[in-house]
């Protein structure tokens, strides 16, 4: 158990606490290769402006508060073969992370300023406050938007670091500088322009620093929106990388006041109506972070009858106007967007 949940927040390294010790956080083996040919010139804005508009648009992100993926979880490190999962966010940086393994839960949330871990410990619950580190990753990732969307109104800033070639298709590689100071990088398909690779370096138990490296794969789309549906990490030749498949998105829920404080902890008097939020978008598969998890949320495919409750930290729906899609997990592990 304690090895699937390190390959869990390892996977989930790009919205989650770092966890280096899981053994599918390294890089991808070998430095990306310069191609023969090199795509269009173009500048750092004109690349991530593409990108912008690839994803859906900057006003499409922008009226989206509240996102909920909910997936299953495919590793070799893992104890089981697929373990499923389901992440909430809130803009801009909330998060709320849990995964039902073998009867026991793990679960990760983050309300904006301090988070919490809830995992196991001798077959009871276990809570911890996250560390100063879990803190700072937490605010210098990408948060509900894409990284590159809106990156200059966050206090960001671009360089194009030159041509890479990831998976035999060229790429932009861009340096992202954010306000803590630190470098990410990121790589833009020269002709989707979809993001393909994010490299970031997180802290290590021991404090040592180092780099997840996460590869995304088969774009789909949700209402409007580019969101990848598998996402990878411990890619390299000879390695099953470790996966997360996303199932199934939905856009705008309305979120439980419970969904990002400490896990067991009663939320306040003005917080039990839960977050107002615009109306639901949704739904399809696969667009950005598998069936739901157990006693959590009902299975994807099922609707839950007229006059049911709601599951603990999701809102009754709302009456049916946003549409929902789901299709299976794609198959292929090497197919790369294109």
């Amino acid at each position: 158990m304690r090895c699937l949940r390190l390959t869990v927040l390892a996977l989930a390294a790009v919205v989650l606490a770092p966890a280096l010790s899981a053994a599918g956080s390294s890089s991808p083996k070998g430095p990306p290769t310069s191609p023969p040919e090199r795509p269009q010139r173009l500048s750092a804005e004109e690349i991530v402006a593409k990108n912008v508009e690839a994803r859906g648009g900057l006003e499409a992100w922008r009226k989206v508060d509240t996102m909920l993926w909910m997936g299953h979880i495919e590793s070799e490190h893992a104890p089981l073969p697929s373990v499923q999962f389901m992440l909430a966010q809130q803009r801009p940086d909330k998060t709320h992370f849990e995964i039902n393994a073998m009867g026991e839960k793990t679960l990760r949330v983050f309300d904006g300023v301090q988070g919490w871990k809830l995992h196991p410990v001798r077959g009871r619950p276990g809570v911890e406050p996250y560390s100063i580190q879990d803190v700072r990753f937490e605010q210098d990732g990408p948060g509900i938007e894409p990284l590159l969307v809106d990156y200059a109104a966050k206090g960001r800033s671009i360089e194009l670091q030159g041509v890479d070639e990831i998976d035999k298709r060229k790429a932009y590689h861009l340096l992202v500088h954010t306000t803590a100071g630190n470098a990410q990088q990121v790589w833009v398909d020269a002709q989707t322009f979809l993001e393909v690779r994010y490299d970031r370096a997180v802290s290590g138990s021991a404090g040592a620093s180092k780099t997840v490296s996460v590869v995304y794969r088969d774009y789909k789309d949700t209402d409007g929106l580019k969101i990848p549906s598998i996402i990878e990490t411990g890619v390299g030749p000879g390695v099953a990388p470790d996966r997360m498949v996303i199932e199934k998105v939905v856009l705008n829920p309305r979120l439980d006041a419970r969904t990002f404080i400490m896990p067991g902890a009663r939320p306040k008097p003005q917080q039990q109506s839960g977050f107002p939020l615009p109306r639901r978008r949704s739904v399809s598969p696969g667009g950005g972070l598998p069936p739901a998890l157990s006693g959590l949320l009902p299975p994807p495919a099922a609707s839950a009858p007229a006059g049911q409750a709601a599951p603990p930290g999701i809102a009754a729906p709302p009456s049916p106007q946003a549409s929902e899609s789901q299709t299976p997990p794609a198959q292929d592990p090497g197919s790369a967007p294109r």
